[in-house]
C-alpha cells in the first residue's frame, strides 16, 4: 500500500539546516512493527506518524519513532509535524493541538511569505532528580578536559536528558563521545542522552549547543527542541526572576553544517514555572510516496 510522506528541516529557515523530519501525514493501517521499519529506513533522528484525531480536543494524533524506539515526546517532530500538515493542507492552524503520548500538545504557526515557523508549548511539569551527574566522568565522556565542564545536571520535561554546561564554545566544538565511559557512567542513568552547551543560563541569553543520542541510535542530533524545552525551565528556575516570563535562543547543529536556531521561553507565576516553549521555522523540503508492504500492516 502506498503511503505519501512529506520531510521538512526544523529550526532552519533555509531547506538542508535545521533538523530532518519525515512525517507520514496519513498512518492509519500501519502497526508499530511497521512505523518502527519505516523510521529505520528513513535514518532521521525522528520520524512522525499521524493519525485522526482521539477525540474532538485535538487537531491530530501522533506517534514518534526514533529509528531505535517510540517516544513520548520530542520537540522537532511536535514542531515540524504541525508545520508539514500546514504545508500538505492537512490543517490549517494557526493554533493546532497534537495528541501525542504525553498528551495534548499546543503549537501555534506563524507564516512569514511561504515560510511557516512553529512553536510548541507544554505545561508538562519539569522534572529535576536529586542526582547529578559525576562532572569528571562527563570530562571523560566528552574527550575533554575537568576544566572544560562548568555542571552537569539532570532534568526533563516530557523527555529526560543529561546536561553538561561547559566553558566555552570552543569546548563544545572539541567534545567527542568516548562510548566505553558513556556504557560505564551513563547508560543506565536517569537519562543516557547527552545535551552539551555554552553560554550563561540567562534571561535573553544565547547558548550554543550539540547532542549525542547514542541509546537511540543518534550520533549527533542538529537541533533537540524537547532538550532546550527542559533547560529553559532549569534557567529559568535558577535565575529566580521576578518577571512573568524567561527567554533563551539556542544555536545547535554549527559543528554538523546544519546550523539551526530555537528560541525558548518560561512563563512563571509567582516563581513557579506554569508552561515551557521553543519553536522556529521549518522548511519543506521533499514530498513523496512510500509503499508498504502487507507485513507491515494491521
Amino acid at each position: 500500500m502506498k503511503y505519501p510522506y512529506y520531510i521538512v528541516d526544523v529550526f532552519s529557515a533555509e531547506a538542508f539546516g535545521g533538523n530532518q523530519l519525515a512525517v507520514l501525514p496519513e498512518a492509519t493501517g500501519i502497526s508499530a512493527a511497521g512505523m518502527q521499519k519505516i523510521a529505520r529506513e528513513f535514518n532521521f533522528a525522528e520520524t512522525s506518524f499521524v493519525f485522526p484525531a482521539d477525540d474532538k480536543t485535538t487537531s491530530a494524533r501522533v506517534r514518534i519513532f526514533t529509528p531505535q524506539f517510540e517516544v513520548d515526546f520530542a520537540g522537532h517532530p511536535t514542531v515540524g509535524t504541525a508545520c508539514a500538515l500546514v504545508y500538505g493542507g492537512q490543517l490549517s492552524g494557526p493554533d493546532i493541538i497534537l495528541g501525542e503520548n504525553v498528551g495534548p500538545i499546543s503549537v501555534r504557526i506563524d507564516r512569514s511569505g511561504e515560510l511557516l515557523s512553529g512553536t510548541l508549548t507544554t505545561t508538562a511539569p519539569l522534572e529535576q532528580p536529586a542526582s547529578k551527574p559525576d562532572q569528571n566522568a562527563l570530562a571523560e565522556l566528552l574527550s575533554l578536559d575537568k576544566a572544560d565542564v562548568s555542571d552537569g545536571f539532570f532534568a526533563g520535561a516530557g523527555f529526560n536528558f543529561c546536561y553538561a554546561h561547559l566553558a566555552s564554545r570552543d569546548a563544545v566544538d572539541r567534545a567527542r563521545i568516548d562510548i566505553q565511559p558513556w556504557r560505564d557512567h551513563f547508560a543506565d542513568s536517569w537519562s543516557p542522552h547527552i545535551y552539551l552547551f555554552s553560554g550563561e543560563m540567562a534571561d535573553g541569553a544565547e547558548l550554543y549547543a550539540r547532542m549525542f543520542a547514542p541509546a537511540a541510535g543518534i550520533d549527533e542530533d542538529p537541533a533537540t527542541g524537547s532538550a532546550v524545552v527542559a533547560l529553559v525551565g532549569v534557567a529559568a528556575l535558577r535565575s529566580r526572576t521576578p518577571a512573568s516570563r524567561f527567554a533563551l535562543s539556542v544555536l545547535q547543529g554549527v559543528h554538523m553544517g546544519r546550523h539551526s536556531t530555537m528560541s525558548a521561553s518560561a512563563d512563571l507565576d509567582s516563581g513557579a514555572l506554569t508552561s515551557l516553549s521553543v519553536g522556529g521555522a521549518t522548511c519543506l523540503v521533499a514530498t513523496g510516496e512510500m509503499e508498504v508492504g502487507d507485513k507491515w500492516l494491521e
